[in-house]
């Protein structure tokens, strides 16, 4: 999935994008309030990260233009500003979540986790559908009770479709939330990703729409 992370401390951005890229996730990361703005109101993320003592423009001005806007990405704040009124102020603003500095990844990982699945309408890490398990935590995968090897795009191709099952989605969502900016791959690159999913989870798991994307079928629970 992919994140936009607002946060101008570079060994804090530095750290923040190490430990998301680990967990499967593509990390954007910007320093200055007003592109981070940009890009917020711009484009298309999974969740966002933002500090709220950015240069040129504050996280929770960001964050209420946002809002006013109807920009519903999910945001969880970071802050080193201890005060429980500006958590609130944070909160009333439109934050889904709040976590002070310093904070543990493994935290800020499962808070992650926690506003994307609310976000998307599932409250459990772990999501059954039929024969199939996927648990958001251990980033595996399994079937029938066995857990499938996937690669690291395999398993990025699976959960989000998964976490988005119901809902048709295109060839370019896909690309925007499964490949970094940086990384080289061709124009079919995702037709040949889900037929090695498919290979390894099974045919009927991801259902194509012609012309339109694909679909995981069913709610799951």
């Amino acid at each position: 999935m992919r994140l936009l992370v607002a946060e101008d401390d570079r060994r804090i951005a530095a750290d923040l994008a190490r430990g998301l890229t680990e967990a499967g996730y593509i990390a954007e990361c910007v320093a200055d309030g007003e592109e981070a703005w940009f890009r917020g109101d711009t484009e298309d993320y999974a969740a966002i990260i933002l500090d709220l003592g950015l240069p040129r423009l504050d996280g929770l001005t960001i964050l209420k233009r946002w809002r006013e806007a109807g920009r519903l990405t999910p945001v969880l704040i970071l802050t080193a500003r201890g005060s429980w009124a500006e958590r609130v102020d944070g909160i009333d603003a439109g934050a889904d979540d709040y976590l002070p500095k310093p904070f543990q990844m493994e935290e800020l990982l499962a808070r992650l986790r926690s506003i994307v699945r609310r976000s998307a309408g599932h409250a459990s890490s772990v999501v059954c559908i039929g024969d199939l398990t996927l648990d958001e935590r251990q980033m595996q995968v399994s079937l029938r009770g066995q857990k499938v090897a996937l690669s690291p795009l395999e398993y990025r191709l699976a959960s989000y479709l998964v976490l988005h099952r119901g809902r048709v989605v295109s060839q370019f969502e896909l690309n925007e939330n499964i490949y970094g900016q940086d990384d080289a791959h061709d124009s079919n690159a995702i037709e040949v990703l889900v037929g090695r999913v498919r290979k390894k989870l099974g045919p009927e798991l991801i259902e194509t729409r012609r012309g339109f994307g694909y679909i995981v079928p069913g709610d799951g629970t």
